[in-house]
């Protein structure tokens, strides 16, 4: 196996272990209960009249 093929693969599989952890991270502070008043508070703004 050539390094430049090594290398790729270890890239695609560290780029995809990234992409996972974060999208649980996004995941996990979007549904956080501690944020629920803070999301539902922004999602109000745009039925409010100034």
């Amino acid at each position: 196996m050539s390094t430049y093929s090594t290398l790729a693969s270890f890239a695609q599989t560290a780029g995809l272990l990234y992409f996972i952890a974060m999208f649980l991270a996004v995941a996990v502070y979007a549904f956080w209960p501690r944020n629920k008043a803070r999301f539902d508070d922004a999602a109000q703004i745009p039925l409010r009249e100034d």
